[in-house]
Protein backbone atom coordinates (compact mmCIF):
# COMPACT_ATOMS: atom_id res chain seq x y z
CA UNK A 1 0.00 0.00 0.00
CA UNK A 2 2.89 2.33 -0.69
CA UNK A 3 2.32 5.88 -1.88
CA UNK A 4 3.48 6.97 -5.32
CA UNK A 5 4.09 10.22 -7.16
CA UNK A 6 1.09 9.27 -9.30
CA UNK A 7 -1.16 10.70 -6.57
CA UNK A 8 0.42 14.13 -7.03
CA UNK A 9 -0.31 13.79 -10.74
CA UNK A 10 -3.97 13.10 -9.96
CA UNK A 11 -4.17 16.26 -7.83
CA UNK A 12 -2.48 18.22 -10.62
CA UNK A 13 -4.97 16.90 -13.18
CA UNK A 14 -7.99 17.54 -10.98
CA UNK A 15 -6.93 21.11 -10.35
CA UNK A 16 -6.68 21.84 -14.04
CA UNK A 17 -9.98 20.10 -14.78
CA UNK A 18 -11.76 22.23 -12.21
CA UNK A 19 -10.74 25.27 -14.25
CA UNK A 20 -12.50 23.82 -17.32
CA UNK A 21 -15.88 22.95 -15.88
CA UNK A 22 -17.82 23.95 -19.00
CA UNK A 23 -15.82 21.55 -21.15
CA UNK A 24 -16.24 18.85 -18.52
CA UNK A 25 -20.02 19.16 -18.86
CA UNK A 26 -19.72 18.61 -22.62
CA UNK A 27 -17.51 15.54 -22.19
CA UNK A 28 -19.70 13.99 -19.51
CA UNK A 29 -22.82 14.64 -21.59
CA UNK A 30 -21.26 12.65 -24.44
CA UNK A 31 -20.37 9.85 -22.04
CA UNK A 32 -23.93 9.75 -20.65
CA UNK A 33 -25.38 9.85 -24.16
CA UNK A 34 -23.30 6.96 -25.45
CA UNK A 35 -23.82 4.90 -22.29
CA UNK A 36 -27.60 5.19 -22.67
CA UNK A 37 -27.46 4.41 -26.40
CA UNK A 38 -25.45 1.25 -25.84
CA UNK A 39 -26.69 0.00 -22.46
CA UNK A 40 -30.05 1.56 -21.66
CA UNK A 41 -31.32 4.07 -19.11
CA UNK A 42 -30.99 2.02 -15.91
CA UNK A 43 -27.76 2.85 -14.02
CA UNK A 44 -28.22 -0.24 -11.83
CA UNK A 45 -27.64 -2.55 -14.79
CA UNK A 46 -25.66 -0.11 -16.96
CA UNK A 47 -22.38 0.41 -15.13
CA UNK A 48 -21.03 2.79 -17.79
CA UNK A 49 -24.04 5.04 -17.24
CA UNK A 50 -23.65 4.84 -13.48
CA UNK A 51 -20.03 5.92 -13.77
CA UNK A 52 -20.95 8.83 -16.04
CA UNK A 53 -23.74 9.96 -13.70
CA UNK A 54 -21.32 9.81 -10.78
CA UNK A 55 -18.94 12.08 -12.67
CA UNK A 56 -21.80 14.48 -13.40
CA UNK A 57 -22.65 14.60 -9.71
CA UNK A 58 -19.03 15.16 -8.71
CA UNK A 59 -18.75 18.30 -10.87
CA UNK A 60 -22.23 19.57 -9.94
CA UNK A 61 -23.57 19.22 -13.47
CA UNK A 62 -27.14 20.64 -13.57
CA UNK A 63 -29.87 17.99 -13.40
CA UNK A 64 -31.63 19.55 -16.40
CA UNK A 65 -28.52 18.94 -18.52
CA UNK A 66 -28.39 15.30 -17.43
CA UNK A 67 -32.10 14.68 -18.01
CA UNK A 68 -32.00 16.35 -21.42
CA UNK A 69 -29.02 14.24 -22.51
CA UNK A 70 -30.62 10.99 -21.33
CA UNK A 71 -33.93 11.74 -23.07
CA UNK A 72 -32.11 12.64 -26.27
CA UNK A 73 -30.13 9.40 -26.18
CA UNK A 74 -33.13 7.24 -25.31
CA UNK A 75 -35.14 8.77 -28.14
CA UNK A 76 -32.29 8.42 -30.62
CA UNK A 77 -33.66 11.46 -32.42
CA UNK A 78 -30.42 12.75 -33.88
CA UNK A 79 -28.98 9.37 -34.86
CA UNK A 80 -25.53 10.18 -33.45
CA UNK A 81 -23.31 7.34 -32.25
CA UNK A 82 -19.93 8.02 -30.70
CA UNK A 83 -17.00 5.70 -31.31
CA UNK A 84 -14.43 4.97 -28.62
CA UNK A 85 -10.97 5.69 -30.03
CA UNK A 86 -7.51 5.42 -28.43
CA UNK A 87 -4.43 7.44 -29.39
CA UNK A 88 -0.93 6.78 -28.09
CA UNK A 89 2.21 8.85 -28.25
CA UNK A 90 5.14 10.46 -26.51
CA UNK A 91 5.36 13.74 -24.67
CA UNK A 92 8.26 15.85 -23.35
CA UNK A 93 11.20 13.89 -21.85
CA UNK A 94 9.87 10.69 -23.39
CA UNK A 95 6.72 10.53 -21.28
CA UNK A 96 4.16 7.96 -22.43
CA UNK A 97 0.74 9.46 -23.20
CA UNK A 98 -2.46 7.43 -23.61
CA UNK A 99 -5.56 9.28 -24.87
CA UNK A 100 -9.18 8.03 -24.90
CA UNK A 101 -11.79 9.81 -27.01
CA UNK A 102 -15.47 9.57 -27.95
CA UNK A 103 -16.06 10.86 -31.44
CA UNK A 104 -18.45 10.78 -34.36
CA UNK A 105 -15.68 12.01 -36.68
CA UNK A 106 -12.39 10.09 -36.42
CA UNK A 107 -10.58 12.29 -38.94
CA UNK A 108 -11.33 15.48 -37.03
CA UNK A 109 -10.32 13.99 -33.68
CA UNK A 110 -7.11 12.47 -35.04
CA UNK A 111 -6.12 15.83 -36.53
CA UNK A 112 -6.77 17.65 -33.24
CA UNK A 113 -4.81 15.09 -31.23
CA UNK A 114 -1.87 15.10 -33.68
CA UNK A 115 -1.74 18.91 -33.62
CA UNK A 116 -1.72 18.95 -29.81
CA UNK A 117 1.26 16.57 -29.74
CA UNK A 118 3.18 18.39 -32.44
CA UNK A 119 2.77 21.85 -30.88
CA UNK A 120 3.75 20.77 -27.38
CA UNK A 121 6.96 18.80 -27.67
CA UNK A 122 5.41 15.42 -28.38
CA UNK A 123 4.70 13.01 -31.19
CA UNK A 124 1.70 10.82 -31.98
CA UNK A 125 2.66 7.15 -32.31
CA UNK A 126 1.12 3.91 -33.47
CA UNK A 127 -1.49 2.03 -31.43
CA UNK A 128 0.30 -0.14 -28.89
CA UNK A 129 3.45 1.99 -28.68
CA UNK A 130 2.85 2.94 -25.01
CA UNK A 131 -0.17 0.97 -23.79
CA UNK A 132 2.07 -1.85 -22.54
CA UNK A 133 3.45 0.62 -19.96
CA UNK A 134 0.02 0.98 -18.29
CA UNK A 135 -2.45 -1.23 -16.44
CA UNK A 136 -6.20 -0.76 -16.38
CA UNK A 137 -7.14 -0.11 -12.74
CA UNK A 138 -10.10 1.03 -10.70
CA UNK A 139 -9.43 4.36 -8.99
CA UNK A 140 -11.35 6.13 -6.24
CA UNK A 141 -10.73 9.45 -4.53
CA UNK A 142 -12.45 10.17 -1.22
CA UNK A 143 -12.57 13.45 0.67
CA UNK A 144 -12.75 13.25 4.44
CA UNK A 145 -14.77 15.68 6.53
CA UNK A 146 -12.67 14.74 9.55
CA UNK A 147 -9.13 13.71 10.43
CA UNK A 148 -8.39 10.41 8.71
CA UNK A 149 -7.39 7.46 10.89
CA UNK A 150 -5.10 5.73 8.37
CA UNK A 151 -5.12 2.35 10.11
CA UNK A 152 -8.92 2.33 10.33
CA UNK A 153 -9.25 3.54 6.75
CA UNK A 154 -6.80 0.93 5.48
CA UNK A 155 -8.83 -1.81 7.14
CA UNK A 156 -12.02 -0.53 5.49
CA UNK A 157 -10.30 -0.37 2.10
CA UNK A 158 -8.91 -3.91 2.39
CA UNK A 159 -12.27 -5.27 3.53
CA UNK A 160 -13.95 -3.58 0.57
CA UNK A 161 -11.48 -5.10 -1.89
CA UNK A 162 -9.10 -2.20 -2.53
CA UNK A 163 -5.41 -3.01 -2.86
CA UNK A 164 -3.54 0.32 -2.84
CA UNK A 165 -4.17 3.40 -0.71
CA UNK A 166 -2.57 6.67 0.27
CA UNK A 167 -3.83 9.44 2.52
CA UNK A 168 -2.72 13.00 1.71
CA UNK A 169 -4.09 15.53 4.18
CA UNK A 170 -7.86 14.88 4.04
CA UNK A 171 -7.87 13.10 0.68
CA UNK A 172 -7.80 9.30 0.36
CA UNK A 173 -6.56 7.77 -2.91
CA UNK A 174 -7.44 4.13 -3.59
CA UNK A 175 -6.76 1.66 -6.38
CA UNK A 176 -8.60 -1.58 -7.06
CA UNK A 177 -8.75 -4.39 -9.54
CA UNK A 178 -11.06 -3.17 -12.36
CA UNK A 179 -13.62 -5.87 -11.61
CA UNK A 180 -13.79 -4.74 -7.97
CA UNK A 181 -14.36 -1.01 -8.55
CA UNK A 182 -18.14 -1.01 -8.15
CA UNK A 183 -18.11 -3.31 -5.12
CA UNK A 184 -15.45 -1.17 -3.41
CA UNK A 185 -17.35 2.02 -4.20
CA UNK A 186 -20.60 0.60 -2.81
CA UNK A 187 -18.92 -0.43 0.43
CA UNK A 188 -17.03 2.82 0.95
CA UNK A 189 -19.72 5.29 -0.06
CA UNK A 190 -21.52 4.75 3.25
CA UNK A 191 -18.50 5.48 5.46
CA UNK A 192 -19.35 8.23 7.92
CA UNK A 193 -17.60 11.50 7.16
CA UNK A 194 -16.25 10.33 3.79
CA UNK A 195 -17.40 11.56 0.37
CA UNK A 196 -16.40 9.82 -2.87
CA UNK A 197 -15.33 12.52 -5.33
CA UNK A 198 -14.12 10.23 -8.11
CA UNK A 199 -14.62 6.59 -9.05
CA UNK A 200 -13.49 5.48 -12.50
CA UNK A 201 -11.42 3.06 -14.53
CA UNK A 202 -8.03 4.53 -15.32
CA UNK A 203 -4.80 3.61 -17.09
CA UNK A 204 -2.14 3.60 -14.37
CA UNK A 205 1.55 3.60 -15.41
CA UNK A 206 3.89 0.87 -14.21
CA UNK A 207 6.89 3.21 -14.21
CA UNK A 208 7.03 7.01 -13.98
CA UNK A 209 9.31 9.45 -15.79
CA UNK A 210 10.57 12.18 -13.46
CA UNK A 211 10.12 15.60 -15.07
CA UNK A 212 12.13 18.71 -14.32
CA UNK A 213 10.26 22.01 -14.14
CA UNK A 214 10.72 22.86 -17.81
CA UNK A 215 9.58 19.44 -19.05
CA UNK A 216 6.72 19.41 -16.54
CA UNK A 217 5.42 22.74 -17.82
CA UNK A 218 5.57 21.53 -21.42
CA UNK A 219 3.87 18.26 -20.45
CA UNK A 220 1.14 20.21 -18.68
CA UNK A 221 0.62 22.28 -21.84
CA UNK A 222 0.31 19.06 -23.87
CA UNK A 223 -2.26 17.62 -21.46
CA UNK A 224 -4.20 20.90 -21.55
CA UNK A 225 -4.15 20.98 -25.35
CA UNK A 226 -5.42 17.40 -25.58
CA UNK A 227 -8.14 17.99 -22.99
CA UNK A 228 -9.26 21.11 -24.85
CA UNK A 229 -10.71 18.82 -27.51
CA UNK A 230 -14.38 18.12 -26.80
CA UNK A 231 -13.80 14.61 -28.15
CA UNK A 232 -11.03 13.68 -25.69
CA UNK A 233 -12.42 12.06 -22.54
CA UNK A 234 -9.25 11.03 -20.70
CA UNK A 235 -5.53 11.70 -20.90
CA UNK A 236 -3.25 9.32 -18.98
CA UNK A 237 0.53 9.65 -18.80
CA UNK A 238 3.55 8.46 -16.83
CA UNK A 239 5.14 11.85 -16.14
CA UNK A 240 5.93 12.61 -12.51
CA UNK A 241 5.40 16.32 -11.81
CA UNK A 242 7.73 18.11 -9.37
CA UNK A 243 4.82 20.05 -7.84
Amino acid sequence: MAGHSKWNNIKHRKGRQDEKRGKLFTKISKEIYQAVRTGGENPVTNLALRSALDKAKQVNMPKDNIDRTMKKAAGGLDGVDYEHVVYEGYGPAGTAVYVEALTENRNRTAAEVRLAFNKNGGSLGENGCVSFMFQRRGRLILKSERQVDEEEMLLSVLEAGGDDMQVVEQMVYIETDPSSLDAVREQLENLEGMVITEAELAMVPDVSVILDEAAAEQAADLIDALEDSDDVQHVFHNGSFPY
